[in-house]
């Protein structure tokens, strides 16, 4: 479907459930589409860090892209993260997004390489140029290195480069310094960017998030209980802040399985994500939880830890 703008609501970064072979598990990835449909999401967020996009090839990018889309049906948008090193790399990514019928793009800033400002800036525009579709940028400094600035983001937001930002730089007080640069709470409709959508990474504080002006959030945890973020959002539109923090409490002790990885033993990329896809195959959502090589698998004993953490979230596993 089109991209309404600006863009509100829950989008969860769409986990990439792989067979055991290291292959896209396309029946897993339509059923968990389904599921987040079905949660009430208002949009899907593809080839993003959750999606382990870093870990996967071109040829398993489209396969993966192409199966959201499809599933999606033009029931909610579908953002696709075209997230490389280079402008040219970045393009040529987009163009296979838009080709295979994604409705906006989700870019980082260049990264491995050091980048200026205005090097930065430059990116974002060629590829807004080269591309007609929705651009968000993705702002993630512990993986590219840089971060985005709060004056960076409202000067390409005015002159129309982009139509939104996901946030999850872990910056609070920045997101709230550049929320009140674009009209703070209430004003956010008649300020510079009027358009410009503002989602926050940062699953832990939505609440706190969208009572600053912010639009949605895109929560990796989101994959797990999708209605639980869109009771949270439906909460706050309803102006029932009592009734968010007590489901964005509940939600914060969710996320305490990605924990669930012995730190001595894998990093946390791996203990987060073997844990979201361990939970989603605990509630028959997928059928392997593997995560791309080499990030390590979660034991047996941790799967145990996740399912007891979807328990006590009032999630039911079926295995």
């Amino acid at each position: 479907m089109s991209l309404t703008t600006p863009l509100r609501g829950v989008v969860p970064p769409v986990c990439t459930p792989l067979d055991s072979r290291g292959e896209v598990d396309t029946a897993s990835l339509a059923r968990l589409v389904e599921h987040l449909v079905d949660g009430g999401v208002h949009g899907l967020f593809a080839l993003g860090s959750t999606s382990e996009v870093a870990y996967l090839t071109d040829e398993q990018r489209a396969t993966a892209l192409r199966t959201v889309v499809e599933t999606a049906a033009g029931r909610v948008p579908v953002l696709a993260g075209v997230i490389d090193t280079t402008t040219a790399r970045v393009i040529h990514h987009a163009r296979a997004a838009a080709a295979l019928g994604a409705d906006a793009l989700v870019a980082t800033a260049p990264f491995y390489t050091r980048t200026h400002p205005a090097e930065i800036a430059g990116h974002f525009r060629r590829l807004r140029a080269t591309v007609d579709l929705p651009l968000f940028a993705y702002d993630i400094p512990v993986a590219v290195h840089s971060k985005l600035s709060a004056a960076l983001v409202r000067e390409l937001a005015e002159d129309g480069t982009l139509a939104g930002l996901k946030d999850s730089s872990g910056d609070e007080g920045g997101l709230r310094r550049l929320l009140v640069e674009l009209g703070g709470r209430g004003g956010r409709g008649v300020g510079p960017a009027p358009e410009f959508s503002v989602l926050t990474g940062s699953e832990l504080t939505v609440d706190a998030a969208l009572l600053a002006g912010a639009d949605g959030v895109v929560p990796g945890i989101g994959n797990v209980d999708p209605a639980g973020y869109v009771r949270l959002y439906e909460a706050t539109l309803a102006g029932d802040w009592t009734l968010a923090a007590q489901e964005q409490e509940r939600l914060v002790e969710l996320f305490g399985m990605v924990d669930a990885g012995p730190e001595a033993d894998m990093g946390r990329s791996s203990s987060a994500l073997g844990s979201f896809k361990a939970a989603l195959r605990l509630l028959g959502v997928i059928e392997c939880g593997a995560t791309a090589f080499p990030q390590i698998p979660l034991s047996a004993e941790s799967v145990a830890e996740v399912g007891r953490y979807l328990r006590a979230a009032g999630l039911s596993p079926v295995r």
